[in-house]
């Protein structure tokens, strides 16, 4: 049998520990002993154990509890809750490949020692998400958070999947980076598009070919109009549910009590709401013009915008070419 070094036990000892051992599962010296040898091939005596368990305990610090029934760990990086919230939230991102999405789950699982790891069951449905399919995505966070340190511009293909649905390159781009947001389960780059002289959001995971273009400093994006203080990123999320790039307005929209959770969900809780007859309402709030278009739209006849008068024209021609779409023959 090939003996690890001594000095390795202290660690092995937390390993198996680790590995192991919870509340509910505590572990007896002798069941220690046997983990070390069978599994390291490591000869310790039972003092052994004891010495390097109270040095683990009393010295590091590392939240080792014994008693009568045995030795387990106590204090782990993340909570068995926590742990599973990570990983759901790992399962839901759209913007991570179905392998990658299997390895970092499968990772997370560890942290949580073999019997978390024996009840987190539905790791194995990272498959059925359909997620995006591109390999290069952890490369491009990689690149876009070394040019945002550096304060160089990057440049990419952007793709779009074709009928086939595979990704084809539309055009070549060149930013200066701001911030990567996970915004509605989706990647975004913020940056400043070169070309077309503003703020654009862009989805990491239909980047490819991306690089720092290291002779290339990024435009500050305090000399940016209305970007002068920087960036209010919880403002920028709720005026921006569906990361659209026009500017934010304020606008007012008739609606129901019933929909406030919906509004609050999507714009925020600083959205102004004003009680009228029954059960109506109307609200103030800042946000894309055609983000709240679409919104409108998706809750039908429960939301009726008030004003602008120019948001309110705009939803009006999309309904009447959507009623002639379906009034003509298919």
């Amino acid at each position: 049998m090939s003996l690890e070094p001594k000095k390795t036990v202290i660690f092995r000892l937390y390993q198996i520990l680790f590995d192991y051992t919870d509340a509910d599962h505590p572990m007896t010296q002798a069941e220690i002993q046997e983990k070390l040898r069978t599994d390291y091939g490591i000869e310790a005596e039972r003092k052994s154990i004891g010495r390097n368990l109270s040095y683990l305990q009393e010295e590091m610090k590392m939240g080792i509890v014994s008693s009568r029934k045995g030795t387990y760990l106590e204090d782990r990086p993340f909570e068995p809750a926590e742990l599973r919230l990570l990983i759901d939230c790992v399962l839901s991102s759209r913007y991570i490949k179905d392998k990658y999405s299997d390895d970092l789950i499968k990772k997370l699982s560890r942290m949580g020692g073999r019997y978390f790891q024996s009840r987190v069951r539905h790791i194995f449905s990272v498959h059925e998400w359909g997620n995006r399919d591109n390999d290069e995505l952890f490369l491009n966070i990689d690149l876009i958070d070394e040019a945002i340190e550096s304060g160089r511009q990057i440049t990419f293909t952007y793709n779009r999947l074709d009928a086939d649905k595979k990704p084809q390159k539309t055009h070549r781009h060149i930013v200066s980076p701001y911030q990567m947001i996970v915004h509605n389960q989706r990647y975004y780059l913020m940056g400043y598009s070169e070309y077309w002289k503003d703020i654009r959001f862009y989805r990491i995971d239909k980047m490819t070919e991306a690089k720092v273009l290291t002779k290339a400093p990024a435009t500050p994006i305090r000399t940016l109009p209305g970007y002068e203080n920087g960036v209010n990123y919880s403002e920028l999320a709720n005026t921006r549910p569906y990361m659209y790039s026009d500017k934010p307005e304020h606008i007012i929209l008739k609606t129901r009590e019933a929909v406030i959770d919906e509004l609050v969900d999507w714009f925020g809780p600083s959205i102004g709401i004003t009680p009228q007859e029954g059960d109506t309402i109307t609200v103030d709030l800042m946000a894309s013009p055609t983000a709240m278009m679409y919104w409108a739209l998706q809750f039908g006849d429960d939301a009726e915008i008030l004003a602008p008068l120019s948001l309110r024209n705009r939803v009006q021609d999309m309904l009447k070419t959507i009623l002639a779409k379906y009034e003509a023959e298919p």
